[in-house]
């Protein structure tokens, strides 16, 4: 049975944050960006001096660990702790890339996500959320851009939270988490068949927008 969900993947840097936050506000739907949950999973980890690959103490500290989600704000709770600022360091997203390939990681945060857009109306950003989360929703997006311009607009982000960049350096790092995303053997990054590809490299956040609420509204409008 087909869901009332937006979901969108793609690589990072392709612009899914921005333009899913803006796309949830024009449809009135909620947002959610999972991953976020990886982040605060690869974060906590490496706090914790849990080993990325060490699968029973990941299974049991995810066991232990209640997760809060403000879809409206994009904020994660853990345990009641805040880790919005946290999330977003440089090194967060490497971490999320690296327990991501876990099995355990992943089918425990599925779970969550399917509760959170299982009554519809939500518009859900992460890397498989249109063939494995959501292989049923109405309407499937996958973002991409050049990975020059994705390291531009990540280096961008980071520069705006006041971190020093090297460039040089995000852009090895981006394609390493590319190469490990779509390389793992659990949920590996792609478009899912049914999913429209949708190439940011020379649009404009707006183009981008307005491209996908095309989509959606014709999508969920033909079903409505």
């Amino acid at each position: 049975m087909s869901v009332r969900v937006v979901a969108i993947d793609g690589p990072a840097g392709a612009g899914k944050s921005s333009a899913a936050r803006a796309l949830a506000t024009r449809l009135g739907f909620a947002h959610v960006d999972t991953g976020a949950m990886y982040r605060a999973v690869g974060v906590l980890a490496h706090e914790q001096g849990i080993r990325l690959d060490d699968d029973a103490a990941l299974a049991a500290v995810l066991a232990a660990w209640r997760f809060e989600l403000d879809p409206s704000r994009g904020t994660i709770l853990v345990d009641g702790r805040d880790l919005s600022t946290l999330i977003r360091r440089p090194d967060a997203g490497g971490l999320a890339s690296r327990v991501s390939t876990r099995p355990v990681v992943r089918d425990r945060l599925v779970a969550l996500q399917r509760r959170l857009g299982a009554a519809g109306g939500v518009v859900m950003e992460g890397r498989d959320i249109g063939t494995v989360v959501f292989p049923d929703a109405l309407v499937k997006l996958y973002l991409t851009a050049s990975p020059a311009v994705r390291a531009e607009r990540r280096a961008k982000e980071l520069r705006a939270a006041g971190e020093h960049v090297d460039e040089a350096a995000l852009a090895r790092e981006l394609a390493e988490r590319d190469r490990r995303d779509a390389a793992r053997a659990h949920s590996p990054l792609h478009p899912a068949g049914d999913a429209v590809v949708l190439d940011t490299t020379d649009l404009t956040l707006d183009d981008v927008v307005d491209a996908m609420e095309a989509v959606a509204r014709a999508r969920l409008g033909a079903r409505a």
